[in-house]
């Protein structure tokens, strides 16, 4: 870690800070409760399992389908203006959202077809919004911003859907007006912001164009080594998706360790995202991404082995605080070795492996599960990550070799 006691200039005297951070944290904590609302209100209108499956179909399917385009469209065009459009439709959908459950005329389908239009918004706002920070903040101070902004996400995570489900007690229709309000002060504070963009030539959407994301990461191996190694850690160690049986079957804690279960990853994530926030990584910034992979996959391990629901709990901390070093440097490499023309399509490609790995994750650790049973799944997953880490380290010897994240500068080879 970095001297504490070293002078470093104020984070949020940055200009633009404050607002950028409000904005995404709003934005991720109405997401959140209105999950939480999603999931309730679908299962108490159709009463099935298979109906629950189809929402988060709705919400995967735009982003695979939308994410290439939306990152040619956040290097073409002017990002905060995209990400404005889509916080404002985003308040619009939920407040029809909330007027319908109020006026009891919501439907499942109709839910169904809002949540394709709040999948194909996120698509084209994560990429654009992932740019702010390095626009506004020099290098020196990227490490803490984005651990800053790390640890308010990560807030939201557990916030949202705690107050989520409390105010669902009321009705659906408070959780979505809360979302709506939520989403309108997002796009109000991304509106504040005073961003400069540098005049682009303009490029037409050729496949070429909009999958340039790709082909820049295949001259970037470094890169590549990072995104990839926290896909694969992240596909191979879904011990969340078990949750629900290790909860009932194995810890025999009831839904009480369910709700701490599941809690446990985000407060891991958030002390550690606070704590880098205030002392970034220091030197050899490659080889504490891949220590965080290890004790992610060691956690994982234990976990799986455990029979103790504290035990357990400290374990999922672990791992969560472990994946917030792995998402931080990542989050570095991406947004700082990026050059700004690059960095929405850059961004979309990196949207898309964390999106798939979560997503993957869990179907391979549900279908690893039937086969085999939880916990020899969930140990098996840890050992892979163990695995991976090894490997990638011989395979990517730049990211292994990595030193300080602040001196990162663009490549626009």
């Amino acid at each position: 870690m970095t001297n504490p006691s070293a002078p470093s200039p104020s984070l949020l005297k940055q200009s633009g800070i404050p607002a950028v951070l409000g904005g995404r944290t709003l934005s991720a904590f109405a997401s959140q409760v209105q999950a939480v609302a999603v999931g309730w209100q679908v299962y108490a209108l159709t009463h099935s399992a298979a109906a629950l499956g189809f929402v988060g179909l709705a919400q995967f399917l735009p982003m695979v389908l939308f994410i290439f385009p939306a990152g040619h469209a956040a290097d073409q065009h002017n990002r905060q203006r995209i990400v404005i459009s889509c916080q404002v439709i985003e308040a619009l959908a939920t407040a029809f959202m909330a007027y319908a459950s109020f006026s009891h005329h919501l439907t499942s389908f109709m839910i169904y077809g809002l949540v394709v239009i709040f999948g194909i918004c996120r698509a084209f706002e994560a990429p654009a919004q992932q740019t702010f920070l390095p626009s506004l903040v020099p290098p020196t101070l990227f490490p803490r911003a984005a651990a800053l902004s790390s640890s308010l996400f990560q807030v939201a995570c557990i916030a949202g859907p705690s107050l989520g489900g409390l105010l669902y007690g009321l009705g659906a229709g408070v959780c979505y007006a809360l979302c709506a309000l939520s989403f309108a002060i997002a796009a109000f504070c991304t509106f504040s912001m005073k961003l400069q963009f540098p005049t682009r030539a303009k490029q037409p959407a050729t496949l070429g164009a909009v999958f340039g994301g790709i082909a820049f990461l295949r001259r970037k191996p470094t890169m590549l080594g990072a995104i990839s190694l926290d896909l694969f850690a992240v596909l191979l160690g879904g011990a969340t998706a078990m949750l629900p049986i290790f909860a009932n079957d194995i810890l025999h804690a009831g839904p009480w360790g369910l709700g701490l279960l599941r809690a446990a990853p985000g407060i891991g994530a958030l002390l550690v995202a606070a704590i880098l926030a205030r002392h970034p990584l220091g030197r050899h910034a490659g080889l504490w991404m891949f220590a965080a992979v290890a004790i992610f996959g060691f956690a994982t391990i234990a976990f799986g082995f455990s029979r103790s629901i504290a035990v357990s709990v400290v374990m999922l901390a672990i791992l969560g605080g472990a994946d917030v070093i792995s998402v931080m440097v990542r989050g570095a490499l991406v947004q700082l070795g990026t050059p700004d023309e690059m960095r929405g399509r850059v961004s979309a490609v990196n949207m898309l492996f964390i999106g798939s790995s979560n997503q993957l994750g869990e179907f391979e650790s549900g279908m690893l599960a039937a086969a085999i049973g939880p916990v020899p799944a969930v140990v098996l997953g840890g050992i892979g990550t163990l695995c991976i880490s090894g490997i990638w380290m011989a395979l990517f010897p730049g990211l292994r070799k990595l030193d300080r994240l602040e001196n990162i500068t663009p490549d626009h080879s």
